[in-house]
């Protein structure tokens, strides 16, 4: 499997609304982090759903390397 590019070391905090979907970049290669430009195209990539339970800040991983999928798990203090 390709790794993907790691757009920052560092998580996006996004204010997100209940009940809507964002769709987080898993590739890295956007220019709209931490969202799906479409850059995937013609990669292994496909953009991860994340529909906001509540209205809060989240912090949206820019690693790329999250074991929690779309939300920030710490990893790029491992990187």
């Amino acid at each position: 499997m390709t790794e993907p590019t790691i757009a920052q070391r560092s998580p996006y905090p996004v204010d997100v609304e209940a009940g809507k979907t964002y769709y987080w970049c898993q590739c890295g290669r956007s220019a709209s982090q931490p969202f799906c430009d479409g850059s995937h195209k013609g990669t292994e990539f496909t953009p991860l759903p994340y529909t906001a339970e509540q209205s809060a800040t989240v912090y949206f991983c820019g690693c790329k390397h999250s074991a929690k999928g779309a939300l920030c798990d710490g990893s790029h203090n491992r990187i």
